[in-house]
């Protein structure tokens, strides 16, 4: 449509009341955002094109530890695992877990107004079928849990708190880096700020003897103004 026929015809359609409605028809159309969609494990399985095993770690081999990891994922409308969070399991095997479904690829979810991203549990089995198993210990996971140094924050690089403190449940690599996060306390508000605090912590791992492992601990991210890097350990375990 040239630019004169329009004026014409905008001009004539103004004595009708009509001229806004035929711009507005000819204007782009913004895709509207909406919240990830709920999808139950049977459909989220058939989507999935690419799932990578996690490998299963020689400490939990050592010690008999076996069961089941519980996660929850965000994927994104291209596929890709967007966030996994682990709902229930074993530490060390929750570590594997995550660095496994972080790399999933899935087909895209795709609903009458295109590919949306969708959200899904997850359940990762390890077992250890096939061994000896005469000698494991009642509670395999207590009996090393008693043996398990926790892992210590060793430094905050200065930041600004959030207005509320919170209190986390974090999940600590044996590279002393956080890799997943529960909100134990505090404002849900503040819980993704309260996050990247502590991703910046530097910890010391938990040990087992002189192996450093995955395990849980439990920190305080103090409200209100700046503070000043410190030293020293300030985890509680669990």
């Amino acid at each position: 449509m040239t630019s004169r026929i329009r004026r014409i015809i905008t001009v004539l359609l103004l004595a009708t009341g009509t001229a806004t409605s035929l711009l507005a028809a000819e204007a782009p159309v913004v895709p509207r955002m909406t919240a990830p969609i709920a999808v139950d494990q049977k459909t989220a399985r058939s989507l999935l094109v690419t799932p990578v095993v996690p490998e299963y770690p020689l400490v939990a081999k050592i010690n008999y530890i076996q069961g089941k990891v519980f996660l929850q994922v965000l994927v994104s409308r291209a596929g890709t695992v967007r966030s996994a969070h682990v709902v229930k399991g074993d530490p060390i095997l929750a570590t594997s877990a995550l660095k496994a479904i972080r790399q999933w690829r899935y087909r895209p979810f795709l609903t009458a107004s295109g590919p949306t991203e969708f959200q899904s549990d997850v359940q990762v089995k390890f077992s250890l079928q096939g061994r000896k198993l005469k000698a494991v210990p009642p509670n395999p996971g207590q009996f090393l849990s008693r043996q398990v140094r926790l892992p210590e924050v060793l430094e905050k690089p200065v930041v600004t708190r959030p207005a509320l403190p919170v209190r986390l449940r974090v999940l600590v690599n044996e590279e002393g880096r956080v890799v997943d996060a529960e909100l134990i306390s505090g404002q849900p508000s503040t819980f993704a700020e309260a996050c990247q605090i502590v991703d910046r912590w530097k910890f010391r791992p938990a040990r087992w003897g002189n192996i450093a492992i995955p395990w849980y601990v439990e920190v305080n991210v103090p409200g209100g103004a700046s503070f000043l890097s410190s030293v020293g350990p300030e985890a509680d375990g669990r």
